[in-house]
């Protein structure tokens, strides 16, 4: 089997994007490599941050 890429030049004019989940990527032509990262967008006020108590059986 021969396999033959020819890269040629693209436009995109506009792209709607109506929902984005936690692991997305938008990838429009091609790329030599993609990096993962993660971002915490928890507000502080919304950690819970105590000692924890043992359940007792």
């Amino acid at each position: 089997m021969i396999f033959n890429v020819v890269n040629k030049g693209i436009c995109v004019g506009d792209i709607k994007i109506s929902a984005v989940t936690s692991s997305s990527v938008l990838l429009v032509g091609d790329t030599k490599s993609i990096q993962m990262s993660s971002a915490f967008d928890t507000p502080p006020e919304s950690l819970i941050i105590a000692p924890t108590v043992p359940v007792s059986a």
